[in-house]
């Protein structure tokens, strides 16, 4: 790597979408070395800004520069499937020159194409293998590879171009937990400077400081993501406190002005006793009336003066206090009794090789983690119980109401409301039962009636997962594949909270192990050939060391 100075700025940055809408209007950042998590709300214009450093996307306004060579990972890496890996890390070229060469073929065209990179193939191959890529070699092509195999080798094609500046966008999105594991060592050597967008709790422990944008600013924290949930916890009991404080004040302005209202109005009803009862001379009176006037007047507009900018500092306090607002529901239907039989898979063979062979049974509440590598067979194990795929034989056979929500989110009808998605599963209840409980899903007023195609990701997945919940027959078995892909850290925190109020069975496909963990997992599973039983801690350690 170089070690050039390198940075990212960007001075009075505006953009818009092509429809008018804002994103960005005078935007302000400087990136320097070392490892930037940047993290947001789905929405906030993260992938935007990327795009935008990357020359991806033309600012409306101002200018976003970079002093170095930039990489680019997108969030969604799309690669020519005809194309050879050597072809796709960009050393193809020099490649065949370099043989070209050493078969006899000592022409300037060779050489010119060489050019000083005379170690290309054992870089590559080096890079490949630091990324757990060895095997798949430089002569397969693209068509060959997994999606997640795919992603690694436009990351090695990146790292060999020896940036001096990455930009990462979601790089984990699709990622099996043994490509998790090498893209996270990768992340940890770099020495450049590096951008990276992810909600991969797990990727973010292993950067050097926070960028969180929130309302077209970024606000920064030093440290890795358990850092900054700490002081951000510490800013908000502290934004909390504020927020009583100004709301004593203004109640007690309110009293203040109140009180002064009452000695003003004795002052009037006073001074037209004198002046009815003529106890003093007429231009003493209008002179103390006139008098009196002036003053009212002053401690109105005074205690007034006070009222407002007591509101005010109220409205600064609990705008520093963020609403990320919970789900919080109650899901009495969905119980299962301790020991109640669920699930039953019977000598089960999937399609494409996975197999479950003899009995197996989950009982009662449990709350089971479907691990294994991209490819393995969990989705189509998952599609198998749900009854939308038919084994090459034995039997899945669920003893529950079942439901089941895919990675794709194809639950919802693109074209109708949020309500009459969730209706659609709860014919039995009413318009009025169906907003009280989406309210819950923070899905409130209009909100409810936007159609399920104009949703960003994490409502969307909100919408999905209370159709599903809040279905009648409640279910008492859920299962749910890759919940968490291209949901932001708001977002897998209200998928959390609403997990911890549903009462059934629950079977989750997901490599994102500190999600597992945060929903209380019972009991790991790893699909890899055969189900069999696995640990947290050997999960990790697939993290760890790949």
């Amino acid at each position: 790597m170089s070690h050039a100075p390198a940075s990212i700025t960007c001075s009075a940055l505006s953009f818009d979408w092509p429809d008018g809408t804002p994103v960005f209007d005078g935007f302000q950042l400087t990136v320097g070395p070392g490892r930037t998590g940047l993290i947001g709300l789905n929405g906030s214009g993260k992938s935007t800004l990327l795009k935008l450093i990357a020359g991806e996307l033309a600012p409306t306004g101002g200018q976003s520069s970079v002093a170095g060579s930039v990489g680019y990972l997108p969030q969604t890496v799309t690669l020519d499937t005809a194309l050879r890996v050597d072809e796709a890390l960009g050393i193809h070229t020099a490649r065949a020159a370099l043989h070209a060469i050493e078969a006899g073929e000592a022409t300037e065209a060779n050489f010119a194409a060489v050019g000083d990179d005379w170690d290309v193939e054992e870089r590559a191959l080096a890079t490949l293998d630091q990324l757990g890529l060895a095997r798949i070699g430089l002569d397969r092509t693209v068509g060959e590879l997994s999606g997640g195999e795919s992603v690694l080798v436009r990351l090695a094609a990146l790292l060999l171009d020896r940036p001096t500046v990455l930009l990462l966008d979601e790089p984990t999105n699709n990622l099996d937990l043994r490509a998790r594991g090498r893209l996270y060592a990768a992340v940890e050597s770099w020495s450049g400077v590096m951008l990276l967008v992810s909600h991969d709790r797990e990727l973010l422990e292993r950067v050097d400081q926070i960028a969180d944008l929130r309302d077209g600013e970024v606000r920064w924290y030093g440290g890795n993501f358990t850092d900054y949930e700490e002081m951000l916890a510490a800013e908000q009991d502290a934004a909390e406190r504020m927020v009583r404080v100004a709301e004593a004040d203004v109640q007690r302005q309110k009293r203040e002005l109140a009180d002064a209202r009452v000695k003003l109005a004795r002052r009037k009803r006073y001074g037209q006793k004198m002046s009815e009862n003529k106890r003093e001379p007429k231009i003493v009176m209008g002179a103390r009336k006139r008098a009196a006037q002036e003053s009212a007047g002053k401690h109105r507009i005074m205690h007034t003066e006070k009222l407002a900018k007591a509101r005010e500092r109220l409205d600064q306090a609990v705008e520093a206090v963020r609403d990320d607002a919970e789900i919080r529901i109650e899901l009495p239907a969905t119980l299962v009794p301790p020991g109640r039989r669920v699930l039953t898979l019977s000598d089960l063979y999937l399609p494409h090789g996975a197999r479950v062979p003899g009995e197996w049974e989950l009982r009662g509440p449990e709350r089971v983690a479907l691990v294994g590598s991209n490819g393995s067979g969990k989705t189509t194990l998952l599609r198998t119980i749900a009854g939308q795929l038919t084994p090459e034989s034995g039997a899945a056979e669920t003893h529950v109401t079942t439901r089941f929500l895919p990675q794709r989110l194809d639950v919802l009808d693109e074209n109708s409301s949020v309500v009459e998605n969730v209706a659609r599963f709860a014919p039995q209840a009413t318009d009025n039962q169906v907003r009280a409980r989406l309210a819950h899903f923070l899905f409130r007023g209009g909100r409810a009636d936007r159609p399920a195609g104009t949703l960003s990701g994490g409502e969307r997945f909100r919408a999905a997962l209370a159709a599903l919940l809040l279905a009648e027959p409640a279910p008492q078995l859920l299962m749910l594949d890759e919940p968490t892909n291209n949901l932001d850290l708001s977002s897998v925190r209200q998928l959390t909270d609403a997990l911890e109020s549903y009462r059934g069975a629950l079977v989750v496909a997901s490599h994102d192990v500190p999600f597992l963990e945060s929903i209380g997992v019972t009991r790991w599973l790893l699909l890899d050939g055969e189900l069999r039983p696995t640990t947290a801690a050997e999960v990790r350690e697939t993290l760890w060391h790949g």
